[in-house]
């Protein structure tokens, strides 16, 4: 069983750093193989894994996946201790740890660490979550219930940023935020005494003046080899403004097709609080609510699944008799289509042909329970030329599948978790975002100093929306002298106008922890991979190759 968890959380500006130190304990009277499975945000980067049993303490490295697991196998047949942790093969969203054996009456404690982004909610806030559970992930299991969690958590949180913490936020009762300095830029905050670890632990930080571009700029490893982590790195967030004109010419066409989860599981509570929703109800409050505010003369289509699929027209034309009709149909949806196939519906949705200047938009509402993640997200990065926006329903919703659908489809991803004032705003948001005008020719310019060279790491952006955030990452080479400065050019077309947006920002280096390299290095690999499915088909492994280089250097 576990003891203890402690968690310390280190945000700058828009990315965390999270370690956790877990405590187990073997109370049998024989030595035991224990296997621990959980979950992490689908975008983290594990990025440091140690165990320490009894006085000896352990440092993972980070190897090629066949190839450790063997050493495991022979390190435990030898009788040696051994560890091995492992992202799972299904989704990214979850670990699991052998801890190998661990003797009877012994204590073993292992530490982990990760890096992730911070996601951007309606009202501006950054949004962090320590998932506390992990969801059955439609394989019919039971999941631990709360009055049954033996375990202490501790939670502390450090924050910093360029710009002044206006509030911090969270689902569960915290101690008031310690200010460290009297411009407000860096804060503590620590979960109030006596916290039941039996929800996720979800934290909501506010600065000021959010909407401004920021750059951090990370020095390298100083013993690195010129690689990634040996130069420096920097990390944009841009938001787009667009100008006034066109975003009051806002388009009304579109053809929306909504697709709903009605699988058992939907059937849950949203959280663990008494008087929770249903996720089915949440999902369907949300549909009614996005039904209603449709703009005359759009198309739409609502599909549900579970097991099977079925819609309710062919897409038709937006008015009060077909709204009418669709209301009625949403209200009477239960979560009674047994298992979660969202490949099927998603393909037929695909395969519909589209109609003339109504450019298709795809709302998917699920709690996320789903075994086949990657092809999923590969279906619909095929067909990014429909928008994907994806709502997740429920605490424990798979963030990769959620966040996966937005990345991969061009759109934005909404978390509903019952608890939240928020949702009528999330929800406005997204169709907000549909229904602006299409960008299209996107390009990013950079204006260096003459001896500075750039490496972008982050995909071409596809999708922008008014106001909404987007990271890039590069990699920067040559001489940067303190006074250096750089520019970056975002140039589109909107609404058949060209337009752009410039941000000048210091290259001189600020931080001096790995967590842009990382984040960074995640983020190409991310990139590779999608490119490592296509080179397979080709027997190629050189993409394979480069990215195991790229894992193992960056940790």
């Amino acid at each position: 069983p576990l003891k203890s968890v402690e968690v310390e959380l280190e945000v700058r500006d828009h990315v965390a750093t999270v370690v956790s130190t877990l405590t187990y304990e073997n109370k049998e009277d024989k030595p035991l193989e224990a296997v621990f499975v959980f979950p992490l945000p689908g975008d983290a980067a594990v990025c440091h894994f140690s165990a320490k049993i009894g006085q000896t303490e352990i440092v993972a490295d980070v190897k090629e996946k066949q190839k450790a697991r063997e050493e495991y196998d022979d390190a435990l047949s030898s009788g040696q201790q051994a560890f091995l942790l492992e992202e799972s093969e299904q989704s990214p969203d979850i670990f699991s740890l052998s801890v190998g054996s661990l003797p009877p009456g012994e204590s073993a404690s292992i530490r982990l660490e990760y890096v992730t982004e911070l996601t951007v909610q309606a009202d501006d806030g950054l949004r962090f979550c320590l998932p506390a559970v992990l969801n059955p992930r439609y394989q019919p299991q039971a999941s631990l219930p709360s009055s049954l969690v033996p375990y202490s958590l501790a939670f502390c949180a450090q924050v910093s940023s360029p710009r002044p913490v206006s509030k911090i936020e969270s689902n569960c009762s915290l101690d008031p935020p310690q200010y460290l300095n009297t411009e407000q830029t860096q804060a503590t905050i620590k979960l109030a005494a006596g916290h039941k670890f039996d929800r996720d632990v979800e934290l909501l930080i506010y600065y000021k003046d959010a909407h401004q571009p920021t750059a951090v700029v990370e020095t390298g490893q100083a013993s690195a080899k010129p690689t990634l982590m040996g130069d420096p790195v920097v990390m944009l967030s841009l938001y787009p403004e667009f100008p006034q004109a066109v975003m009051s010419s806002v388009a009304s066409c579109g053809e929306f097709v909504f697709l709903l989860d009605r699988s058992g599981s939907m059937d849950a509570r949203l959280n663990n609080s008494k008087n929770a929703q249903t996720r089915i109800g949440s999902a369907r409050d949300t549909l009614l609510l996005l039904l209603k505010s449709l703009p005359m003369g759009c198309y739409f289509n609502i599909y549900s699944f579970g097991s099977r699929f079925e819609h309710i027209f062919k897409s038709v034309e937006y008015s009060q008799t077909t709204m009418e009709t669709a209301l009625k149909k949403v209200g009477e949806m239960g979560a009674n289509l047994g298992g979660t196939e969202i490949l099927e519906p998603l393909k037929h949705i695909y395969s519909q042909p589209c109609i003339h200047n109504q450019p298709r938009q795809l709302f998917v509402f699920t709690d996320g329970e789903v075994g086949n993640t990657k092809q999923v997200i590969d279906v619909v990065k095929k067909n990014s030329h429909t928008h994907c926006f994806s709502f997740g329903i429920g605490e424990g919703a798979s963030s990769a599948l959620i966040n996966g659908l937005a990345k991969e489809g061009g759109g934005h991803a909404q978390f509903i978790t019952g608890t939240d004032r928020l949702q009528p705003k999330q929800v406005m948001q997204s169709l907000r975002y549909a229904l602006q005008p299409a960008v299209i020719d996107i390009s990013v310019t950079w204006d260096l100093p003459k001896d500075v060279s750039v490496t972008v790491l982050s995909p071409p952006i596809t999708a922008l929306f008014q106001g909404q955030r987007s990271l890039l990452y590069a990699q920067l080479t040559g001489q940067i002298s303190e006074a250096a400065e750089g520019c970056v050019t975002v140039k589109y077309s909107l609404a058949g106008q060209p337009s752009q947006n410039q941000f000048t920002f210091s290259l001189k280096p600020a931080e001096d922890t790995l967590t842009v390299h990382r984040l960074a290095a995640q983020t190409l690999i991310r990139s590779l991979e999608m490119e490592d499915r296509e080179s397979r088909e080709k027997q190629d492994e050189s993409v394979k190759k480069k990215v195991v280089e790229l894992s193992v250097q960056s940790g």
